[in-house]
């Protein structure tokens, strides 16, 4: 197998002018978008420059307490960047948040190293941090769609849940159905990707390994494991994420608690 092709930055300096295409198109429909457009690439380039330079020293330190810290902070930001997505309050949410992205992430961070790949040491920050944030990177949008389908639920079918608390129910028991929608919602993406994985995509990960110039079987194996970690990742997080909403939303006032957290 060829190994990796490294890139020089003049080069990627010069692929950069593709970015040309997207302004022209932006300019010519007149969207408006040249701002975020800027905003974003040069975000982007700053972001990951940064990252690749920390993340060289955290490859060479190894510290597992600063690898910990890196998670930690990972968890942290994917939280914020959940209610930011989702245009919710960080003062009431943010906890729940924090609270189910880690008790999803933790665990299968524990299997995937310590069970499955068996990295020596086992808290290696190259396993340890692409793993983490390819589970947290990918729970985020299900996590953004689940929260938006359940504040959107009481507002479109506010009838229905008002219907259900007069009859006798909870409010827990009238908002259940909302909870359902919201879980189906988020998993649907996820779900079609994974049966089009290999068929029709091939994911970064098994793409980056091949293009690195490992055995394609091996990224294969590699891949299998990473789409089933995502997935069940994205189940346990949105689950107690939308448990944990809920019952800060609600807790003993009903509808009256949704309504203010929706618009404070």
């Amino acid at each position: 197998m060829q190994a990796t092709i490294d890139i020089s930055w003049l080069t990627v300096s010069l692929f950069l002018l593709t970015l040309v295409i997207p302004a022209a198109i932006n300019a010519y429909f007149r969207l408006k978008l040249g701002k975020e457009i800027v905003t974003a690439v040069a975000r982007m380039t700053i972001q990951l420059i940064l990252v690749g330079l920390y993340l060289g020293v955290l490859f060479e330190l190894n510290n597992p307490w600063l690898n910990i810290a890196w998670l930690l902070v990972m968890v942290l930001v994917g939280a914020s960047a959940i209610l930011s997505g989702a245009k919710l309050p960080k003062r009431a949410l943010f906890s729940p948040l924090a609270i189910a992205l880690s008790a999803a992430t933790f665990p299968l961070m524990v299997l995937l190293l310590i069970v499955l790949l068996q990295p020596s040491p086992f808290y290696s920050a190259q396993y340890l941090i692409p793993l983490a944030g390819m589970l947290l990177g990918n729970g985020l949008s299900g996590n953004i769609v689940a929260l938006q389908r359940l504040f959107s639920a009481f507002s479109e079918k506010k009838a229905d849940y008002e219907s259900a608390l007069v009859l006798g129910a909870t409010p827990r028991q009238a908002a259940w159905p909302f909870v359902q929608s919201a879980l189906q919602q988020s998993q649907a993406p996820i779900l079609a990707s994974m049966a089009t994985t290999g068929l029709v995509t091939l994911p970064g990960m098994m793409t980056g390994q091949i293009l690195g110039g490992t055995d394609p079987m091996i990224a294969v194996k590699y891949q299998l494991i990473i789409m089933v970690a995502i997935f069940v990742m994205l189940s346990i997080s949105v689950t107690i994420a939308l448990l944990l909403t809920l019952r800060v939303a609600l807790h003993s006032t009903g509808y009256i608690a949704i309504k203010q957290l929706s618009h404070e």
